[in-house]
């Protein structure tokens, strides 16, 4: 993008610095559609999780259109906590928040099958998560020696390998489709593919604008592909337009408030990993922007707005909030550093939350073309933990602490009747895998004395460390 006529240099890396409105419109939108699809998909799969019938005659239609409808409301609101702050919350950088994918491993096990019955606990944990979340704002700078890259990479790469099953579920025709002979046919599996490569092929050879929105224009090509090939008619589409209002305002505790102690153990222990990937991206956006440090002030205020924005989304049954590390890439690669430009952004989803209409739209998306998008988003979140824990020292000390915590959290949750007889609580807890293996790694990370021996690695591994094969 040409930044000439935007702004000096000086400006554009400027957080204050507001461009001239016909282009910092413009950019504003850019950042909402770089989110948009990632924004909205955890409140789909949640409410896929609960049973909630996704056809737009289904008596639980409504209730996914209003949790689509707060993911976008409060993702901006969320949003204009971070750019234009309130008090100490806010970093006032041009921070884009949405809903966070890393809870959704928590949230799956909570509604699942309970339908509108186990939204009350979810809330709950997401307020009252939230709220602990707001706290680590005044600790935030002096917990981050418990969470190295080993331990933030590996926690990253269990979210990612524990949605992965669901891309390809929802690629092969969507849970409920499981077990009939319409799962995984070739139709399913063709609009998912449309989805995949239409995205390769505008991320890698496309530019600018079309390569950001890479996935979003995947989607509308997969939609498209639905369209004329009969998984999805005009009928569907005018039904799910007329079945939703026009403009609707959110509801206080409108699924009630539960406490349960399984969702507020979970969100509250998850919020250590959501604040350290905000530090990341505050950190990436004034390197990538500015060329600095991010300030201590900053940090804190991100993480304030991290936890206030998921705690006040809880109220009015939005899922829980974090930065966006897709917009600062963007920020990177447009180098203009302006809050106010994400603010009109902020502002657009705002809009779009009001009008249930545009929930609607977005749920006539086929399970299948959706499962496209989700395969490429998670599989980047693996890609992402992997790219973290590049930067570990794979001593024989490391590689232990990944190997249990891996083992364990990843097989618990391949394997949930390995805990059948715990308390319900604890099975749910154990059963994320992400749990189980973070407070794993985390906890050998600061026992474990550095390094450990060679004869213990060798010990542990079999004697695989040093297996040089002789040369045939």
């Amino acid at each position: 993008m040409n930044t000439d006529s935007i702004g000096t240099p000086e400006q554009l890396r400027d957080p204050d610095y507001t461009p001239p409105l016909h282009k910092a419109v413009p950019l504003g939108i850019q950042h909402v559609l770089a989110m948009f699809v990632s924004n909205v998909t955890p409140a789909i799969i949640v409410a896929g999780a609960a049973g909630f019938g996704f056809g737009s005659n289904s008596p639980d239609f409504p209730e996914l259109l209003y949790l689509i409808q707060m993911s976008m409301l409060f993702a901006g609101i969320a949003t204009l906590f971070q750019t234009l702050g309130v008090g100490p919350v806010g970093a006032r950088l041009p921070i884009v928040q949405g809903t966070s994918f890393a809870f959704i491993p928590i949230m799956i096990p909570l509604v699942a099958g309970k339908g509108v019955d186990g939204l009350g606990a979810l809330f709950g944990g997401i307020l009252i998560g939230g709220l602990f979340h707001a706290a680590l704002g005044t600790v935030i700078g002096k917990i981050r020696f418990a969470l190295p890259p080993l331990v933030t990479g590996l926690v990253v790469t269990m979210i990612g390998l524990a949605l992965v099953k669901v891309g390809i579920q929802y690629a092969a025709g969507g849970v409920p489709k499981i077990g009939t002979p319409e799962y995984g046919s070739l139709h399913s599996w063709s609009a998912a593919l449309v989805v995949v490569f239409v995205t390769l092929g505008f991320k890698f050879f496309a530019k600018g604008m079309l390569s950001v929105s890479a996935v979003l224009i995947g989607i509308l090509a997969g939609y498209l592909f639905a369209l004329l090939t009969g998984m999805l008619s005009f009928a569907s589409i005018s039904g799910s337009w007329n079945n939703a209002a026009a403009f609707a305002l959110p509801q206080p505790f409108k699924y009630g408030f539960e406490f349960s102690l399984a969702a507020v153990v979970g969100f509250c222990l998850m919020a250590f990993v959501s604040a350290v990937e905000t530090v990341g991206d505050v950190s990436g956006i004034t390197k990538g922007g500015a060329g600095r440090e991010a300030t201590d002030k900053e940090i804190a205020g991100a993480t304030f707005a991290d936890g206030f924005g998921s705690a006040v989304a809880g109220i009015f049954g939005g899922l829980p909030n974090t930065s966006f590390s897709q917009n600062v890439g963007l920020i990177a690669m447009t180098g203009i550093m302006s809050r106010h430009v994400v603010t009109i952004g902020a502002l657009f989803l705002i809009l779009c939350g009001l009008v249930p209409k545009v929930g609607g739209v977005i749920r006539t998306v086929p399970i299948e073309v959706l499962g496209g998008g989700v395969i490429v988003m998670f599989g980047m979140v693996v890609a992402a933990g992997i790219s973290m824990l590049s930067d570990v020292d794979w001593n024989k000390r490391n590689m232990v602490i990944f190997a249990i915590a891996l083992s364990v959290g990843l097989g618990l949750q391949l394997e949930p009747g390995a805990v059948q007889h715990l308390p319900d609580t604890l099975r749910i807890l154990m059963t994320s895998g992400l749990l189980p293996a973070a407070l794993i790694a985390i906890v050998l990370n600061l026992v474990l004395p550095e390094p450990l021996s060679d004869e213990a690695t060798e010990e542990i591994s079999g004697g695989l460390a040093h297996t040089d094969m002789p040369a045939k």
